[in-house]
């Protein structure tokens, strides 16, 4: 097959999410024998959007990459206010709002529909990743009864997903596609819609692992880390992922708990965070230290209340490390019950007694780390999912029809 995915942001500069999906994705099928090409912006920041690739065609890992510019960086000062207001506001705001709520959040690439319309054709399918941006908004009413869709939505339980411009998002795709169950349950309670679909999940590398001496030299990059028994959190310092909670959390267990435990923070500051002497942040390490600080850890931590997978989670699964995760989010509720290898939290008071138990009882914390990499092993192996994924897309069946939308 010729498959065409589009997505916001991609490429090596670009970190996980929903853009590292897609190129896993994008790669895998290529290495197939799928002529595989992926329609983005110049974008590398999703905060600003500002152009940082040339704009043009270039060949990555085997994936013909098409590269659009973004029509100016989105500034905060007028998005700011915008975003409280639309997505986040008390009321409902009109249809012509939030489509200019849509435009200036972005990536706002004009020559998006263009491209597509004049290209759709020549592709069995167009897969598009992310219902929330301008690619997915833009793009699949262009090639919407052109061609089969597939759309991935990575939607988790957030305001924006609530908004009536989404509407027509989730009825033009032929199909979706989900990270879990609890995804696919999310959007059809919210939508209605009766499509195609499949839970395809994210693989992990399974014979990967790390090395005493790269953990012993990721704990001797951390000055004061010495030999501390440690959590470690892997994301972006970002109140949107809990990580301000966890900050909080961990700051009252130590104070109720004196120790020499310490919390690893592996991962870029969105906003800084005041100082704490049992709080160590790394900043973006490559991958192999980031496995060598998952495996050097008592345990990961998963905060956020807003999730369509979670990847590091099962990756520390993969490495048998058992978890503490975000209770709230039904995605990482969901991972963690059908495993067995994590304890779900709800609140500092089944924090604190999910660290009490994890710290005392090291069999107990080693049997939950060994069930998450069963867990693993059923379900997240690579070549499993892309040759479901290959099936899937084979019986998706003709384009549906024609959407004619009015652009007033």
């Amino acid at each position: 097959m010729r498959i065409l995915f589009v997505v916001q942001r991609y490429g090596a500069l670009v970190p996980g999410g929903a853009e590292l999906a897609a190129r896993e994705f994008a790669t895998r099928l290529a290495a197939r024998g799928h002529a595989t090409e992926v329609l983005t912006s110049c974008a590398v920041s999703y905060v600003d959007w500002a152009n940082a690739y040339p704009p043009g065609t270039e060949e990555l890992d085997g994936v013909l990459v098409h590269r659009l510019p973004v029509s100016e960086p989105r500034s905060d000062r007028i998005f700011g206010p915008m975003h409280a207001r639309v997505p986040f506001g008390r009321h409902r705001v009109p249809p012509f709002m939030q489509r200019d709520w849509m435009r200036v959040q972005g990536p706002n690439m004009p020559g998006l529909a263009p491209w597509l319309r004049e290209h759709a054709t020549s592709f069995d399918r167009i897969v598009f990743f992310t219902y929330l941006y301008y690619t997915a908004s833009a793009g699949l009413p262009a090639a919407a009864g052109l061609v089969p869709t597939v759309l991935h939505p990575t939607a988790h339980d957030e305001p924006p997903l609530y908004l009536s411009l989404f509407d027509i998002t989730y009825r033009l795709p032929k199909a979706l596609a989900f990270l879990t169950e609890e995804e696919a349950e999310l959007v059809a309670n919210r939508f209605h819609v009766r499509l195609p679909s499949t839970v395809t999940g994210l693989g992990v590398e399974l014979d990967v692992a790390a090395s005493a001496d790269q953990t012993a030299a990721f704990r001797a990059g951390l000055p004061g880390l010495g030999a501390r028994p440690y959590l470690v959190y892997v994301g972006r310092v970002d109140p949107g992922k809990g990580s301000v909670e966890l900050f909080d959390f961990f700051s009252a267990y130590k104070r109720r708990n004196p120790s020499d435990l310490a919390l690893v923070v592996v991962g870029d500051p969105v906003e800084p965070m005041p100082p704490h002497p049992d709080i160590f942040i790394t900043g973006f390490v490559p991958e192999a230290m980031k496995r060598a600080a998952m495996v050097g850890s008592l345990a990961l931590v998963q905060p956020s209340y807003f999730e369509s997978f979670s990847l590091v989670l099962v990756e520390a699964w993969a490495l048998a490390k058992p978890a503490l995760v975000q209770g709230r989010c039904h995605v990482l509720d969901g991972h963690a019950r059908r495993s067995g290898g994590g304890i779900p939290y709800r609140g500092f008071a089944e924090f604190e007694a999910a660290l009490d138990l994890v710290r005392s009882d090291p069999g107990f914390a080693g049997a939950m780390g060994r069930a998450g990499r069963r867990y693993v092993e059923r379900r997240y192996d690579w070549d499993r999912i892309i040759a479901r994924y290959e099936v899937f897309l084979e019986r998706i069946g003709a384009p549906a029809p024609a959407v004619r939308l009015s652009s007033r």
